[in-house]
Parts: C-alpha cells; structure tokens; sequence
C-alpha cells in the first residue's frame, strides 16, 4: 500500500439477485468485468438485505443500521436528514463525496404511505412533521417541471450528486435535463407509447416490458458511467481521498435494456428455475398468488409481484440478462479509466446490489414480502487495491449494515454512535479473528393489505444453522427451510414435528437478534 489515504468507488445495481452473476456461478449472462472483479477481490456468497425494499435497504446501506432503527421502515418514508450517514462521516474526515445515478433516500412520488392513520386518533405536533429539511428533493414531477429544482448539499453527506432516479428509459434528475439539453428531441424515444414493436414478448403486453427507442449511448446506464468517469477524472491530481458512488437503477423492472441487449439472450433459451416446477404445497401467500393467476384475476401492470407463466418468467430472465450485461459492460469502462487514472492501486472498488428478484423462483415475478434467498441474497465483491488474489467466502453471513461500518474501518475514520454492522474487512486479513454471526435477521414492514393477508404485511426472517425462518405479525403460520437439503425452498417445515427443536431454537435466536437490533444508548445516532 502507498501513504495516500484509501479511495472508495461503489457500484450498486437496483434489484439484482446474487446468482445472476457469472462469478456466483451463473452460465448463461455474460458479465466478464464483475468476473474479473470478484477473481482479484472477495467474493461473499451469503450476503443479504437489511430489508428486500429498496427505500429502506438504501437508508440501512448509507447508516448502517435496521430499518427498525433509522426509521425509514418503508417506501414513502424519507430517510430523516438529520440521519447519521457513513458518507458525510467520511465527508467530515476530509473525503470528497459523490454519487453518480439513484439515490432513493426520499419519496419520488407525490403519493404518501398508504398504510392510513386512525382518523380517530389525535398526532402529537411531533409527529405531524418530518425533521427539519426538504423532503421532495427526489420528487419526480419537480425535477421534470421545475428547472430550478434541485438537491441541498451535502445530501446525506454527498458533496455532488448527478441524479437519476427512478428506473427503465423513464428515469428523471439530472439526466432527463441532460437529454433535453444535449440531445434535443430525444424525450421523444421514451416509454411504453413510443416504444420499437416486440409483439413477440408477452411482457410488453402489461408494460413489465418494453423495447426502447434509446440508443445505447444515450441510455440511463451508459450516461451514469460516462459521469461517473468524469467524477474519477475530475478527482485525480487532488490531494484529498475519494468516495464515489456509481449507482445504476437497472436492472430493475420495466426491463427496457437498450440497442443489441435487448434481443442478446432470446428467453426460449432461458432455464427456468429449479423452484419453478417444484413439488409441493405452497405456503399461503405464494398459493394465494397463483390462484390468481389461474382464475386470471392477478393484477400484472404495477409494481406488485404476480404469479407469472413459464414465457413471462424465460422473458424476464432474458431482459433482466442484458441489462446486467449491459451494465458490466459500463463498469468495465469505469474501471479501465480508474486504472488508465493510476488510481486502481489506492482505490477500493465493491459491488453489491439493494435487493433482488423472484424472475420466475416459486412462478413469481417482481419482488415483494416473501423471503425466498433470490429477493434477500445479494452479490457482494470487495476488490482491495494491490492485491495478488482474493477469495470467496461462501458462509459468512453479512448484511447491507455492514458496508457502511467497513468501510468506515477500512478508511480508518472513526464509526459514529449507532452502527449495527460488523466489518467485512475482517475476513480479508490473515491472523484477523473475523467478526462472525451465527445468525442474521431480516426486516420487512409492508406499506399495503395484499397476498391474502387481513392487514399490512409485518414479517421478520432469521438465517441460522443453514435454515431460514420467517414469521408474520397476526399469521398462524410460518416459514421454516433446511437450506443445507432444499437449496430451492420448496419444503416447508414449519409445521413438521421433526423440526420443531429447530423452529423453537430459532424463534429464541429471532427474539434476541431483535431485543440486540434496539437502540440501547441514551445518544441518538444523529448529527446535533
């Protein structure tokens, strides 16, 4: 290592399960920079969310703490700007800070949490009012209406942000005024409505899908790698470190990957997961689901889950596959630059992703209250500067919690109050005792009453002993899965007497995971 004070450049990607990767053993999607990646850094196979919602997972990445605990507990709910955040703390140490593509630390719509208050019951003035600041600074409608709407800095701790929020070809921020700025007419190319004829794809039928008129260069991904280069050049020759945050909303739904990734993989040629055809009963919410679909009454067009047919599934997969290749293919750009710049040798480089996606696991689409390892796991690669070779580590269980206290150990900047994660890091040195959990919990608050449930979803899983559990508030079932003999899920043991040791043992790890995950100290973790 050099004398110089570490960089940081993170890459996350928006809904992107941990095996559609080729280093995490996928054949079929071609992602040569990521593999490259992963072969000189760490690669984390047990890695997950603090939460498989995007609002609330990105509040957990930048504090480095349980929706539970920094209160963004689902979308709709901002991020309270007086949040400690990893970035302003690493700001405050002298970092320049960026971030390049999606934030989603505030709502981008103008619709508030549908979960109603009781009309019934008086608010405290308290709790009539978010904390001080703006809170329609990610506002879609704002920034398309409104040239002068803009973000107050640092946001979160961000010095600069380039914004581009929301996801397919109609993503807002300071792309969309780029477009119209740069390349006018081009607004004109966005959309389902303008869209190129795939009539051929089922998915283009519901708007899950459509063939955009974009060409590559002008696409969201291709534009958020161009800034981000311009970020990595502008930061070399300084005398002060980098944390650069590279954040792609693909490849999210509605899958509308550009030019030749649209048609690179054809879906006839998908496999279908091993869970699609599996044997079985179902447990409720997943049976509620299909019977949807099967009496044809299952709502397809928003962004809800559904129950999809073997064609909508090999679709999805084959979009989704050239989204993720178009996007590796950006990062190799990104990189080659970071190395053409010398900065490769004094620069961290991690990629992860907020969450994942069914594409097809269990014949479910989308992503939603359902635990299965293809919403919660998450691909996690951690390349540290000259180094010879890294190594995987498949059974660690780690967390979004935990890149924010990593790499505030890595950088050798103080944590702040609060943080819930452990240090990654740890298992990269030799003679270091690493800082291993036995168990790992998942969060999930429900905004909305669906999957047959009577009220909002409220659930919480635990991964212990290679088994995943997951409850429900006011259910009297459950989820219990020995991932060691059933990788796929399929067996539900919550109800077998053979596991009830386990399921007991469980329930006892869940509680206390959850009393360790309160606040205990009197200072709260925010900024005075």
């Amino acid at each position: 290592m050099t004398g110089k004070r570490t960089n940081f450049l993170l890459f996350v990607t928006d809904q992107q399960r941990a095996d559609h990767i080729g280093a995490y053993g996928n054949g079929v999607v071609a992602t040569p920079n990521l593999d490259a990646l992963a072969a000189r850094g760490w690669r984390f196979g047990n890695a997950h969310v603090a939460t498989p919602i995007c609002m609330p997972n990105r509040a957990s990445l930048m504090t480095g703490r349980y929706p539970s605990a920094h209160g963004a507990r689902h979308n709709g709910i901002p991020l309270s700007l007086t949040s400690n955040t990893f970035v302003d703390t690493l700001r405050r140490a002298g970092y320049r800070t960026t971030l390049v593509g999606k934030a989603h630390l505030q709502n981008m719509t103008d619709i508030p949490p549908s979960w109603p208050v009781d009309p019934a019951c008086r608010l405290p003035a308290e709790a009539r009012s978010a904390p001080p600041g703006r809170y329609d600074q990610e506002n879609r409608n704002k920034w398309l209406t409104d040239d002068a709407h803009g973000l107050d800095y640092p946001f979160y701790g961000f010095e600069q942000v380039d914004l581009v929020d929301d996801h397919s070809d109609l993503v807002h921020g300071d792309y969309r005024r780029w477009l119209r700025r740069c390349h006018p007419g081009a607004e004109t190319l966005i959309g389902p409505e303008h869209a190129l004829p795939a009539p051929e794809y089922e998915l283009t039928r519901i708007h899950q899908a459509w063939r955009t008129r974009l060409p590559e260069e002008l696409y969201p991904t291709t534009y958020i790698a161009e800034r981000t280069i311009e970020q990595l050049r502008s930061s070399a020759g300084r005398g002060e470190p980098f944390f650069l945050q590279c954040s792609f909303p693909d490849p999210h739904h509605p899958f509308t990957p550009p030019g030749r990734f649209w048609d690179m993989y054809r879906p006839e040629d998908m496999p279908l997961p091993p869970s699609f055809h599996a044997p079985g009963e179902p447990p409720p919410h997943v049976r509620w689901l299909h019977e949807q679909r099967d009496r044809g009454t299952a709502v397809r067009h928003t962004p809800a889950l559904f129950a999809c047919t073997e064609r909508e599934a090999r679709e999805a997969i084959a979009l989704n596959y050239g989204a993720i290749s178009h996007i590796d293919e950006q990062i190799g750009r990104v990189l080659a630059e970071l190395r053409a710049l010398g900065l490769e040798d004094d620069t961290v480089v991690i990629f992860t992703s907020d969450h994942g996606d069914y594409l097809g696991e269990h014949q479910l689409l989308l992503k939603g209250p359902i635990h299965y390892r293809g919403l919660t796991r998450v691909p996690l690669i951690w390349s540290e500067p000259r180094c010879a070779g890294g190594g995987v580590v498949e059974d660690a269980l780690l967390s979004t919690i935990d890149l924010a206290t990593s790499i505030l150990d890595r950088a050798g900047v103080p944590r702040y109050n609060g943080m819930q994660g452990v240090d990654l890091s740890s298992w990269m040195h030799p003679g270091r005792v690493p800082e291993a959990r036995e168990a790992l919990m998942i969060e999930e608050e429900g905004q909305r009453v669906i999957l047959g449930f009577q009220s909002r979803i409220r659930c919480r899983t635990l991964l212990s002993e290679g088994w995943r559990m997951t409850v429900y508030d006011g259910a009297p079932w459950g989820e219990l899965y020995d991932l060691a003999s059933d990788p796929i899920e399929a067996c539900n043991r919550w109800d077998d007497a053979g596991a009830r040791t386990v399921r007991a043992r469980m329930m006892e790890r869940l509680c206390r995971s959850m009393l360790e995950h309160v606040d205990t100290s009197p200072y709260p973790d925010a900024l005075a």
